[in-house]
């Protein structure tokens, strides 16, 4: 279907791959793994057609639709949501049009007088055109696209409401719907659980186990990844590898490859000691001549094995926390109502109750807007209630980590300038040493903020976090831009914090490995469940799949 031959891609004096290949086969679905800047969504824009390898062939039919769902946006305006999802399915529309074509052409009212053999080629074409705009369900597109809008969360109140008043992530979720209503041969995905709640995750996830074409996709979501791919792709050290399961299987099946060519590498070593010391030793003997010669011909046609380069990681645990109170937080009564711009009000949520103990791991949950990150900001102080009470207990330090705090970070600073500003009494090699553990090793520490991705825009305010012994964290989306190995070093540091953890995330796998409580707002509501992820997955219907 896809056919990646031989391809080569440099930027500059990086180089991304060397005589890398894989295909993608009809129907097959490909998670698509690799470090920040291996060029993951290179390979996409290539496909898309977007950018052209430097050497190598990337071949597939003309006649194939292509659905490449990126991180930006196009510019939408002049039109409804509804409108704009299907004005993107531009072969089905192409396919409208040409049927339209041929229809005017058989009777005669585009005023050409058509011979036999005209008039057969035409209705040859217009069954074609006919044919295909049925597989691509182009007469089911109008009640498709409400389908899929409503699955994203965009729901028949909204469908008429214009493009420009939605914000930037509900802007993600149109340009999302747009791909996916185009029904494309392959679908390509970079991210695509990006911007939406746990309830679009688990709809998309089961769109994509039900779409019948082909997929590649990258996600940071390790169980979304789990439940949809059956083969891996993973770019690492200039090459493309290909591994034929989900991703924990991948990760089982990485590690055992590694092992082996660790393993073969070390008795290459050997016997190459070997064998040069037995050159060397000889070398200089007549009688040996003919032995040292044959040695050194053998040794010059040994292809050597050559171990790859080892991943940087976040390697980090929190401190130990001074201890807390038996009392975090607690409240009663909260209500918290906004102001709109148009003067009218709306309520977040009213009367809530709720407490948080010692050593607690409470995981928030809620659709899009319930609250969840209004109710954090009012445990931490960063915004009041509109009534009721919140008591922060004795000696509690807090820790608050939220998408705001990228943007309290200075733009013009580097990232050593930064952390020294959050901690004036730190030694520069406390300082050195904490960023080395962030991945901002070397000169990567003068980087200026303002340059900076997400990821790592967070994994700085995460060290600021870190920087300071805190027994009380409060998490917004911590997860948000981390890739899947960073995530995971965050997990394995919340559930070893001696200390009490309150959080916001949409990523399943973190929640079901960290969460001891779960708090669910909902509908103004909010409902306690006193047992693990897990324990809320099997009492709510909420989140049914």
């Amino acid at each position: 279907m896809i056919h990646f031959t031989n391809v080569s891609k440099n930027y500059g004096e990086q180089i991304l791959y060397e005589k890398a290949s894989f295909q993608v086969r009809p129907g097959e679905k490909i998670g698509l793994v690799g470090s920040n800047g291996s060029g993951k969504s290179t390979i996409f824009r290539i496909i898309a057609g977007e950018e052209s390898p430097d050497g190598g062939i990337v071949s597939f039919s003309e006649k194939l639709v292509i659905g490449y769902f990126s991180q930006e946006v196009a510019e939408m305006k002049g039109r409804s949501a509804l409108e704009e999802v299907m004005a993107g399915v531009g072969r089905i529309s192409e396919l409208a049009r040409l049927i339209t074509e041929c229809e005017r052409k058989l009777q005669g009212l585009d005023g050409t007088t058509l011979s036999d053999d005209e008039m057969m080629s035409v209705v040859e074409k217009y069954g074609e055109y006919q044919l295909e705009f049925e597989a691509r369900d182009g007469y089911t597109l109008d009640s498709r696209a409400k389908e899929i809008l409503t699955g994203l969360g965009i729901g028949p109140e909204d469908y008429d409401r214009p493009v420009e008043a939605f914000s930037g992530g509900w802007k993600m979720r149109i340009e999302l719907a747009k791909i996916l209503a185009l029904k494309p041969d392959v679908l390509l995905m970079d991210e695509p659980t990006n911007h939406l709640d746990m309830e679009s995750i688990i709809w998309l996830e089961t769109w994509l186990k039900n779409f019948k074409g082909s997929l590649v996709m990258t996600s940071h979501d390790r169980e979304f990844m789990n439940r949809i791919v059956t083969r891996i792709i993973e770019v690492f050290n200039k090459t493309i590898t290909s591994y034929t399961g989900d991703y924990d299987f991948y990760l089982r099946e990485r590690d055992i490859r590694k092992s082996q060519l660790v393993a073969s590498a070390k008795k290459q070593q050997d016997m190459l000691a070997k064998e040069e010391e037995f050159i060397a030793r000889f070398a200089a003997r007549a009688s040996h001549a003919a032995q040292v010669q044959s040695r050194v011909k053998k040794l010059d046609k040994i292809e050597r094995i050559e171990l790859p380069p080892e991943e940087r990681i976040m390697n980090f645990t929190f401190p130990v926390p001074p201890r807390s109170g038996n009392d975090v937080v607690k409240f009663s009564d909260l209500t918290k109502i906004y102001e709109k711009e148009n003067g009218d009000e709306k309520l977040v949520f009213q009367n809530l109750k709720g407490h948080v103990q010692r050593l607690d791991k409470i995981a928030v949950v809620g659709v899009n807007g319930a609250g969840k990150s209004t109710l954090l900001k009012i445990i931490a102080s960063t915004t009041d209630a509109t009534s009721g009470s919140c008591v922060v207990g004795a000696s509690v330090k807090v820790g608050y980590f939220s998408q705001s705090s990228l943007e309290v970070l200075n733009p013009n600073k580097t990232i050593f300038e930064e952390i020294c500003d959050r901690i004036p009494e730190a030694t520069i090699g406390y300082v050195r040493n904490l960023l080395g553990a962030f991945n901002f090793g070397g000169d990567d520490a003068d980087k200026r903020i303002g340059i900076l991705s997400g990821g790592e825009k967070s994994r700085v305010v995460l060290a600021t976090i870190l920087a300071t012994p805190v027994n009380f964290l409060i998490l917004d989306e911590p997860t948000n831009h981390l890739d899947i190995r960073s995530r995971e070093v965050l997990l394995d540091a919340i559930k070893n914090f001696e200390g009490t953890v309150i959080m916001v995330s949409h990523d399943r796998h973190f929640l079901k490995a960290i969460a001891t409580r779960v708090f669910e707002v909902d509908k103004g509501e909010l409902n306690v469940f006193e047992g693990n992820f897990d324990y809320y997955l099997s009492k709510t219907t909420r989140l049914a799949h």
